[in-house]
């Protein structure tokens, strides 16, 4: 109840709405809990980031590679950004206009605790320094692999809050990837 109160002020006063499940089944009753609690504010995110693993759990068993599964079961009208996760092979993206994927950035995994929250925080670090973002695709894939260097940097070491990285190690990562 703290959370939908939480979410109903930020959405009335004009805020984005960012939902990761981070799905962990043994903190629920049973799956279809789970899937209930998860679907139920679905549609009050603005932005919603999934993982494979999670796209098939939340429709029953589809094939998580297949973009129509996606775009009908799982994107939603009010939706400005809907991000699928895929670990190293990086991300695909999905909004009104566009959709598309950004490749991984290469690292040497150690420990993948961390990554997907270091994934979200680097897209929301772009987010809140350029609200129309979700409007121009270049500008969303360049904010994403920034996002998936902040996950590749976080794998490198043990523990989820020690290895999140500095924003100036993130793009000192992305120079070198672009210069690739």
């Amino acid at each position: 109840s703290t959370q939908l109160a939480a979410m109903s002020m930020a959405k009335r006063s004009g805020g984005i709405l960012s939902y990761d499940p981070n799905l962990r089944l043994p903190l629920w009753p049973s799956e279809q809990a789970a899937r209930d609690g998860i679907m139920s504010i679905w549609d009050q995110a603005d932005i919603i980031k999934i993982s494979e693993d999670e796209i098939t759990f939340l429709t029953g068993g589809d094939d998580h590679n297949d973009d129509n599964v996606v775009l009908n079961k799982l994107y939603h009208p009010n939706l400005k950004l809907l991000i699928v996760t895929e670990g190293s092979k990086g991300c695909r993206y999905y909004t009104k206009e566009f959709k598309g994927r950004v490749p991984g950035v290469k690292s040497k995994s150690v420990d993948t605790t961390g990554a997907g929250d270091a994934f979200v925080s680097g897209i929301l670090n772009c987010l809140a320094s350029d609200l129309n973002l979700f409007k121009d695709e270049e500008r969303l894939r360049e904010a994403l692999l920034f996002a998936n260097a902040c996950g590749a940097i976080t794998v490198t070491e043990r523990g989820a809050i020690p290895a999140l990285p500095t924003k100036e190690a993130v793009l000192k990562l992305v120079k070198l990837v672009a210069a690739s």
